[in-house]
């Protein structure tokens, strides 16, 4: 079974004592830490810090009103003067809930306890629930960090071959991804022949070109230096497809919303990111091209649907943050406005009074001007900085010039105003026109919601 330890410390305690003191603790105990638990402030010690990775085990603290709550068999009143509370080492294996097994032992700076987690109390009549135990510390962080390192690379790969040992564990975690009614649509096309390789990169050439095309002046000058893929300096490439009917009329859970079998693929292929990063290989997706005409040159089925086309190999470095962010091309949306809880618009902050006290200390920001029409449709589409805001109740036709924001309140309103704008200054825009088209109260919110957001994010920003 697993054990709970209690730690008390003085601020820079040694690594040394405080590991000699808990070796003293372990001393006749042959199962392992899986908790360790201490006073809030002290999980920024160095010393603890380096117990817990050495333990793997994971770090938890509580405060001293509730360590103060604890009835502990060794109270003592220096501790309480020090700390506020009477026991921290024993304290904290009963506020974690477990029985303690040894009481406190010391050293000149440290104390330390051992528990051993016990069955929560449930009233009667109610059956104990068993949480499964998580990984440790080290694990954790591991799993955490590669997510973090993960990059859509296109620059940098090395002209040496993937073995196939390799690339088998890669496939080996994309094959393990979960899927509607474990119907398994993938299928991985594995591709080194450098002709096959040269017709897919004059496609997503074509497209390149292409959308280079539609930009704004100043865009397409930053566009023009990124990288959008890595076709023929990757040593391989591999085609990730997907089979929408396989597993027959009753896949389990795909009744309802046949886009499962697609969600199921692109699962497939952030499993074999996650683990061509473990093995030092670098991944770019590639989606610069019509996916018919690459199921052409793949000679794939009719029935086979083509959801990724990435580029695979060892390179000399992964940078350490995304190359759109180091561009500036774009920059990442904060987590705190994509979290609702219980219904849409209720965030831990206001998205509003957010940016308003953003616009307080705010920086002005430079880069393409769009002018954002309220109200309006896709004829309003005369020109590349247009971008139309749709406030029908019908969903408009397919149009990435067009943003459909059916609001239901001017409230509402006003937010999607405000996210409009910041989202539009995380890709690079530096000025908004603002076109009302609409005679309506909403149209006049989401108005106002655009300035906001504008304020917010340094942009300029005038009426049309």
């Amino acid at each position: 079974m697993s054990l709970v330890l209690g730690v008390g410390l003085r601020s820079g305690t040694s690594y040394a004592e405080l590991h000699d003191l808990v070796a003293t603790v372990l001393r006749d105990q042959s199962d392992a830490i899986q908790l360790v638990v201490t006073v809030d402030g002290k999980q920024r010690e160095p010393a603890l810090r380096q117990l817990v990775n050495e333990l793997d085990a994971e770090l938890r603290t509580f405060s001293k009103d509730e360590l103060a709550a604890q009835p502990v068999p060794s109270p003592s009143e220096q501790v309480e003067q020090l700390t506020g509370t009477a026991s921290v080492a024993e304290a904290a294996v009963l506020a974690a809930g477990a029985q303690l097994l040894l009481g406190k032992h010391r050293t000149s700076n440290a104390t330390a306890a051992l528990g051993r987690p016990t069955a929560a109390p449930y009233p009667a009549g109610v059956s104990a629930v068993v949480r499964a135990a998580g990984y440790g510390v080290g694990e954790r962080e591991a799993v955490y960090r590669v997510i973090a390192e993960r990059r859509d690379v296109r620059r940098g790969f090395l002209d040496e071959p993937v073995d196939d040992l390799t690339l088998g564990r890669v496939l080996e975690a994309a094959h393990r991804a979960p899927s509607v009614g474990l119907s398994q649509p993938w299928d991985f096309l594995v591709i080194r022949d450098v002709a096959t390789r040269r017709k897919v990169h004059e496609l997503a050439t074509a497209q390149r070109d292409a959308f280079a095309a539609s930009l704004p002046e100043d865009r397409r000058a930053a566009f023009d230096g990124l990288k959008i893929e890595a076709i023929l300096d990757a040593p391989l490439n591999i085609a990730v497809t997907c089979d929408p009917g396989r597993g027959g009329r009753h896949v389990l859970g795909r009744h309802a919303d046949p886009r499962t079998t697609m969600f199921s693929a692109a699962i497939a292929i952030q499993n074999l990111w996650l683990a061509a990063r473990t093995e030092g290989l670098g991944v770019g997706w590639v989606s610069f091209f019509e996916p018919g005409e690459v199921a052409a040159v793949l000679d794939l089925p009719r029935h086979i649907e083509l959801i990724g086309y990435l580029c695979v190999g060892y390179v000399d470095e992964f940078a350490p943050a995304p190359e759109l962010v180091r561009s500036g091309w774009a920059k990442r949306r904060p987590l705190s406005w994509a979290v609702h809880h219980e219904e849409w618009g209720r965030r831990n902050t206001s998205i509003v009074g957010d940016a308003e006290q953003a616009a307080r200390n705010v920086v002005p920001a430079a880069g393409q001007c769009v002018r954002v029409v309220v109200g309006g449709d896709a004829a309003h589409l005369d020109d590349a900085e247009a971008l139309v805001v749709d406030l029908g109740t019908d969903r408009p036709a397919d149009d990435f010039g067009v943003l459909w924001r059916a609001a239901r309140t001017p409230a509402e309103a006003v937010e999607f105003g405000v996210e409009i704008a910041r989202d539009l200054a995380l890709q690079g825009v530096g000025q908004l026109v603002v076109q009302v088209v609409e005679d309506s109260e909403r149209a006049e919110a989401l108005a106002r919601g655009l300035q906001v957001g504008a304020s917010a994010c340094g942009l300029t920003h005038s009426s049309a």
